[in-house]
């Protein structure tokens, strides 16, 4: 896992749509310092008032062995909370309106765009991070040129159902990932950069270009908001 950060923080790209530099990993590293009296990452990071933030990413909340977490994270984490992007945004905006019951004294980081950067800083100590993008909705930032009346658009999620069928044959609906990366809960415009992006060829996926490209914005917008609707 150490590994990658020698190599990551010197430039850091991601395949797919999404990219996170350097640069927001390096300011990361200060927003990190707020966090650093409860909680180490990085090469031989143990833990101490908190858990070791090591390969966070992907990681079930409360799951670490002799971390004496509070109830209410446990609980998160037999409720299904895993650990990526979405989950860890809202955690960090106020982590006791996220975790109600949580140990966790700290107030929050309140600027978006600090929590972007400490998020993005926080990928680089998990495994294979330029795999994420394509295993679930955790990348930060986003470079396309997608128009923005395509994003505006508001899917009908009921229509999405209906045409979701033969997404439905190879992604789970639970969310269950079984090598076929779970697509449940996506962000909306997150999905909609994506499917386009296979539509138009720039993403690698032969089945992926096929099925894209048979859908048109409104289809795209629809199973977009089918897809976050589901928990």
């Amino acid at each position: 896992m150490t590994r990658f950060y020698g190599m990551m923080i010197a430039g850091l790209i991601l395949i797919g749509p999404a990219k996170a530099t350097a640069t927001n990993a390096e300011l990361g590293a200060e927003v990190f310092k707020k966090c650093a009296a409860c909680h180490q990452v990085g090469p031989g990071a143990r833990t101490r008032v908190g858990p070791h933030l090591n390969d966070l990413f992907g990681r079930t909340a409360g799951s670490l062995e002799d971390v004496r977490y509070s109830k209410a994270m446990t609980g998160k984490g037999t409720g299904g909370l895993v650990w990526d992007l979405e989950t860890l945004d809202a955690f960090l905006h106020d982590p006791k309106d996220y975790v109600v019951g949580t140990r966790m004294s700290f107030r929050g980081v309140k600027s978006a765009e600090d929590r972007s950067h400490l998020i993005s800083y926080l990928r680089l100590f998990s495994d294979n991070p330029r795999d994420i993008p394509e295993a679930m909705p955790t990348a930060i930032g986003t470079d396309h040129d997608l128009d923005p009346a395509i994003l505006a658009l508001v899917g009908d999620a009921e229509y999405g159902e209906y045409l979701a069928s033969e997404c439905l044959t190879c992604h789970r609906a639970d969310g269950t990932d079984a090598g076929i990366p779970s697509i449940t809960g996506w962000q909306t415009e997150a999905f909609v950069i994506a499917m386009h992006s296979y539509k138009s060829k720039k993403r690698p996926h032969p089945v992926m270009q096929m099925m894209a490209g048979r859908l048109n914005d409104e289809e795209i917008a629809a199973l977009a908001a089918y897809f976050n609707s589901l928990n």
